[in-house]
C-alpha cells in the first residue's frame, strides 16, 4: 500500500474503533503525512532511523519537547496498530522515550480577573445573553471549547443541576452547572434564542451562530479575546485559560483531586496534577506576600 492509503487505513481505524474526535483524528494525520515527507519513505518501510531523524528535525527547529513528544506518540500508536495488523514485525518506535522539557505550568486568570471578565460583558446586544451563557459556562463547568461547541439541548438537565457532557473519544460525563450559568442559559434557551432564531427551533445544538448553525472554536475564542480586553486583562488567554482557571480555583479552595480530574474528563490523573503545580506556585507567592520574615527582613 501507498503511504497514503496506509495512513487513511489507520485513521479510519481510530476514527470507527476507536471513536476519536474529528481534531484528534486531523492532527495524527497530519502528524503521519509530516513524518512519511521528511523520511521520505512509506511509514510501513521506516525504521527507528527514520523516527531519530524526525525528532532530530523537530529539535534542531527549534520545535518544543512537547510538539516532539505528540508526534511520537502518533507514531507510537500508528506501529502498534501496524504490529496488530501484522503489517510489520519491528515497532521502530519502541526503543525511544518521549523527550524531556521543564513542563510550562498554564496560564490561569486570578478570581478577581475573572469576575472582572464576568462582569464587563455586555447584555444590551442580539446575542448577548448567548454569550455571557458561553463565557459563564467555560468556567462554571471547566468545559473544553469544543465541549462547548458540541453541547445539546436534550443533554441539559438544568432543573436537576448537571449536563451530560461529549468530551474526548465521544465519551460521556456528568457535570455540575453552578446557579449562575443555568440562569443564562436559560435567558438564552428560553427567550433570546426564540427570538432571533426562530427558524432553529428544533435544532438541538445549544449555541448557534446567527445563521442558526453550530458557533465555532474560532468565533468563542474572539469573542473571549474581545472581552478580555475590554477588561483589561492583558495576559494571553483563550478558551482553555477558562478550563484551567477553574480547576487551579477548585484545587486552591481544597477540592479533591479526583473529583477535579472526574469533572474535567482527564483519563489519567497526572494530567490533572499540573493544576496542583499551579495551586503551589500560588501558595508561594501568598507566602512571598505575606510571611512575616519579608517584615522582619525589610526592617
Amino acid at each position: 500500500m501507498k503511504a497514503k492509503e496506509i495512513i487513511n487505513s489507520y485513521i479510519e481505524y481510530l476514527q470507527f474503533e476507536r471513536g476519536l474526535s474529528g481534531n484528534t483524528l486531523v492532527a495524527y494525520e497530519r502528524d503521519l503525512h509530516k513524518f512519511a515527507e521528511i523520511s521520505g519513505k512509506n511509514p510501513l518501510k521506516s525504521g527507528a532511523e527514520e523516527v531519530s531523524r524526525l525528532l532530530r528535525h523537530m529539535h534542531n527547529s527549534g520545535q518544543s519537547a512537547k510538539s516532539q513528544s505528540r508526534i511520537l506518540s502518533a507514531l507510537r500508536g500508528f506501529y502498534n496498530w501496524a504490529q496488530e495488523e501484522e503489517l510489520i514485525d519491528i515497532n521502530p518506535t519502541a526503543l525511544f522515550e518521549n523527550p524531556r522539557d521543564a513542563r510550562s505550568l498554564p496560564v490561569v486568570l486570578s478570581e478577581k480577573e475573572v469576575q472582572k471578565l464576568l462582569d464587563i460583558i455586555p447584555l444590551d446586544g442580539q446575542f448577548s445573553t448567548r454569550d455571557k451563557a458561553i463565557i459563564e459556562l467555560l468556567y462554571a463547568c471547566g468545559l473544553r471549547v469544543s465541549e462547548a461547541c458540541g453541547l445539546k439541548r436534550s443533554l441539559l438537565r438544568l432543573d436537576e443541576g448537571y449536563l451530560i457532557v461529549t468530551g474526548k473519544g465521544n465519551k460521556q460525563r456528568l457535570v455540575p452547572i453552578h446557579i449562575e450559568a443555568i440562569k443564562y442559559l436559560e435567558l438564552y434557551l428560553e427567550h433570546e434564542r426564540i427570538l432571533t432564531l426562530p427558524q432553529s427551533a428544533h435544532s438541538d445544538t445549544v449555541f448557534l451562530s446567527n445563521r442558526g448553525a453550530a458557533l465555532t472554536r474560532q468565533s468563542i475564542f474572539m469573542k473571549l479575546k474581545r472581552f478580555a480586553a475590554m477588561a483589561g486583562i492583558r495576559k494571553n488567554i483563550s478558551p482553555h485559560t477558562l478550563r484551567h482557571s477553574f480547576a487551579t480555583h477548585l484545587i486552591e479552595r481544597g477540592a479533591d483531586l479526583r473529583i477535579v480530574q472526574q469533572l474535567l474528563g482527564h483519563e489519567s490523573i497526572t494530567t490533572t496534577e499540573i493544576y496542583t503545580h499551579v495551586s503551589a506556585k500560588h501558595l508561594g507567592q501568598k507566602i512571598a506576600a505575606y510571611h512575616p520574615l519579608n517584615r522582619l527582613h525589610s526592617q
